[in-house]
């Protein structure tokens, strides 16, 4: 078995261990959806993970889902992340950018606009607006012919992120955003191309990968996906048989990596590892689940056949997570309540491990 601690070849990258940080929203993006000093000090506080991925970044203004997110279309955006890239570099890091459009997991009072999905069909629950928390609203369908244009906003922002510095790109296909949307069996009501059947419904994120990969290269472009997850009342009622066909698609694009969430049985998610043939990292609790990832879930993991695992909470409270695993050191809890109150508490105040002699 592998251990975490090994290196690991990824697409022209090697990763001194197979801990990868897990994108993670933090809404402490400026105004105009600008990285800022803060940012560049938080990812290069954990620069000792084999990967990090980024928080979602938006590939445009209508596919912003929160306040507060970091977006990549704008030139001054672009030029924002150089801090951030450069600062993770410095400290002998390796970062992709998740490139996460929302769809109809957004409001009006955040964007300008009314979200967009592949049917009008509104989400389950409420989105954080710049006045509070609000219900998700009825999103507009989009028209057959400007899906593409939303296919190809993920390459567009995935150009914009390797000018930025970044090593790749990981496309957000979980947790019932867009792409996820589109998978779903109750939030795509299409009767077109890009809807029905499982060819139909997987389409959307395929050209959204190819795009990518035409834009910044196969070993540059990741994606992640929570096969079943059932986030903001997306349903995949096939789940197995709609992600394998996915991933049977994906495997022809040579993608650098699959990264799945272990939002579904175990024997699904093994029947995902023996259909991809590439690098696949999992993480193995569901996000914001009682359970945080740890050696044990690790290891597990490792010996099932994934080649990485992703940690989340973590990697919040540990800016040294990767040395606390490796020498048997404790893991600090996070404080759940400073995740998105903005600031510099809860987001750079963690330390490292402080020995006492």
């Amino acid at each position: 078995m592998p251990s975490l601690f090994s290196a690991y070849p990824l697409g022209g990258l090697t990763l001194p261990n197979r801990a990868v940080m897990a994108p993670m929203s933090r809404v402490r993006a400026a105004a105009g959806g600008l990285a800022t000093p803060a940012m560049a000090t938080y990812y290069a506080q954990r620069a000792t993970a084999g990967l990090i991925v980024s928080e979602g970044v938006q590939p445009s203004l209508v596919g912003q889902s929160n306040p507060g997110t970091p977006g990549l279309h704008t030139d001054e955006q672009v030029a924002s992340w150089r801090q951030v890239t450069d600062a993770v570099h410095v400290n002998g890091g390796r970062i992709f950018a998740q490139i996460m459009h929302g769809g109809r997991v957004s409001h009006q009072d955040t964007t300008g606009f009314q979200p967009v999905g592949p049917s009008a069909v509104p989400g389950e629950g409420s989105v954080f607006t710049l006045s509070g928390p609000q219900p998700m609203p009825v999103p507009r369908a989009l028209e057959t012919d400007e899906v593409p244009q939303h296919a190809r906003a993920y390459a567009d922002a995935g150009r914009r992120a390797v000018d930025a510095g970044f090593d790749g790109v990981e496309l957000h296909g979980a947790n019932g955003y867009l792409i996820s949307q589109f998978l779903s069996s109750n939030a795509n009501l299409r009767d077109d191309r890009y809807g029905g059947s499982v060819t139909g419904r997987i389409r959307f994120a395929v050209e959204a990968a190819a795009a990518t990969v035409e834009a910044v290269g196969a070993a540059r472009t990741g994606i992640r996906l929570s096969p079943g997850g059932g986030f903001w009342g997306v349903v995949e009622k096939d789940a197995a048989e709609l992600n394998i066909a996915l991933l049977e698609e994906l495997a022809r694009l040579d993608l650098a990596y699959v990264h799945l969430e272990a939002t579904t049985d175990e024997d699904v998610l093994l029947r995902l590892r023996r259909t991809w043939p590439g690098a696949l990292i999992v993480n193995p609790t569901v996000p914001n689940g009682p359970t945080q990832t740890g050696l044990t879930e690790a290891d597990h993991w490792l010996n099932q056949g994934a080649d990485l695992i992703s940690f989340g909470r973590g990697f919040l409270a540990n800016p040294d997570l990767v040395e606390r695993l490796r020498t048997g050191l404790p893991v600090a809890r996070v404080e759940q309540a400073t995740f998105y109150q903005g600031g510099d508490a809860g987001y750079i105040t963690y330390p490292t491990y402080q020995h006492v002699a």
